[in-house]
């Protein structure tokens, strides 16, 4: 009896356990739910089984989070963009597939060349064949199709695609390979130390990897030295026109960036997604001064990918504030000895910027300059004589430096035979 008794409540308690295995329809709630009471175990699907709990970060069913953002992917990483300070940052510097993230640096690269003029915006280029059979997200440019600059960016940062890549590298540098080379040696200077660039477009290759910290350097890069490619990445739809033997037709661009739509704070960046990279997102966003930058590397679908971007965005624009000093006020000239002019004029080295992380209260941040009495000739232009500190509760913070605009060269015989002359005829005329 007492066997009978064991079998019958052992199947019991196997129904009540397969009844509580959450739905597909519903993960999505659940996983927001999971974030917003701050659980750290999160719903996954297994392949070929049911959908089950699976433990986070060493953490058990019950026990507190350690109060930072709950992310799922196993790489992710929080920047603010105008200091570069990491806020948040989950094994940043692990090599991985980024897919079409890679375009970033694409899109820096063709930024570049716009810049220092080697290529217009109104320039028509070329599709080459080898351009035109690349595969994966695509325009579908044909053999001999030219496009402009403008549009083959609006291809590249709307719709992802892979052969507009590859037509733009060609254009640029005549070849993959060498535009490839370039990616390489830019990302080097950015002091990307975990990457390294097969092709310009993120198609899957054997060593084609980065991390999610090298992918915020480049994301930096693009967005504060280049801030209209926002134009670009956030239009959501838009049709572009082929013209070909075959005629004209019209092609639609839609955005591979969802959060364009439904996150308010979205300035863009770039999705990608592969086989192997899984689903990556670099995302930015603004709130009133504060600019971020989401990257999420290898989720494991596309909602988990945007989900963890928004939970990072959302998490930093409650943590930040920025300070700006934008209320500068004219310097007075330095005093110079010994040289040919016995004053130069001087500029602050930039505008001031401090990130603050602890909820202070920016009105009391108070600043000083601090200048040297005189310079000894000679003096070169951009020279540093000075400096504005800014302190809060008398501690510095940062400063910036003051700087001469002009240069001024060593005095000789002739200039300090003149300069006695004109002070003797000055006293003269006093008396």
């Amino acid at each position: 009896m007492k066997a009978i008794l064991a079998i019958l409540l052992s199947a019991l308690m196997c129904f009540q356990s397969a009844s509580v295995y959450p739905t597909e329809k519903n993960i999505t709630e659940r996983n927001a739910a999971h974030f917003l009471t701050g659980e750290t175990r999160m719903i996954t699907e297994k392949e070929g089984g049911p959908l089950c709990f699976e433990e986070t970060d060493g953490l058990k069913e019950g026990e507190p989070s350690s109060g930072g953002p709950q992310i799922s992917a196993p790489s992710a990483i929080l920047m603010e963009a105008s200091t570069g300070t990491i806020l948040f940052e989950k094994d940043a510097d692990t090599a991985r597939p980024p897919a079409s993230v890679t375009k970033v640096m694409t899109m820096l690269l063709i930024f570049d060349a716009l810049e220092s003029g080697k290529i217009k915006l109104e320039d028509e280029v070329s599709t080459s064949e080898f351009a035109a059979s690349m595969g994966g997200s695509q325009v579908f440019l044909e053999p001999g199709e030219t496009q402009t600059v403008d549009t083959m960016l609006k291809c590249i940062s709307v719709a992802s695609a892979n052969d507009a890549c590859v037509a733009m590298a060609e254009y640029i540098c005549g070849s993959e390979e060498e535009f490839v080379r370039q990616m390489n040696e830019r990302a080097k200077n950015l002091g990307m130390e975990h990457t390294n660039f097969v092709n310009c477009n993120g198609l899957d290759t054997d060593g084609h990897q980065t991390s999610a910290h090298d992918i915020a350097l480049m994301s930096r890069e693009l967005i504060t030295k280049y801030p209209q490619i926002h134009d670009y990445c956030m239009i959501w739809m838009e049709n572009i026109t082929h013209t070909t033997q075959k005629g004209s037709s019209e092609f639609g661009l839609t955005n591979t960036n969802k959060l364009v739509r439904q996150y308010e704070y979205a300035t863009g960046l770039k999705t990608g997604s592969t086989g192997q990279a899984k689903f990556c997102v670099s995302a930015t966003a603004k709130k009133n001064d504060v600019e971020l930058i989401a990257v999420i590397m290898a989720a494991e679908n596309s909602k988990i990918r945007f989900q963890d971007a928004v939970t990072l965005l959302n998490y930093g624009f409650g943590k930040c504030q920025i300070y700006r000093d934008e209320e500068t006020t004219p310097l007075e000239e330095a005093v110079v000895e010994g040289g040919v002019a016995e004053r130069i004029p001087c500029e602050y080295g930039g505008t001031f910027t401090w990130l603050d992380t602890s909820g202070a209260d920016l009105s009391q941040i108070t600043k000083k300059c601090e200048r040297k009495e005189k310079i000894t000739a000679p003096v070169k232009k951009g020279k540093e004589v000075g400096r504005v500190v800014y302190t809060l509760d008398g501690q510095e913070i940062g400063s910036i430096p003051i700087l001469t605009t002009e240069k001024v060269e060593k005095a000789g015989f002739f200039i300090y035979l003149k300069r006695i002359m004109k002070r003797m005829l000055i006293h003269s005329t006093e008396k």
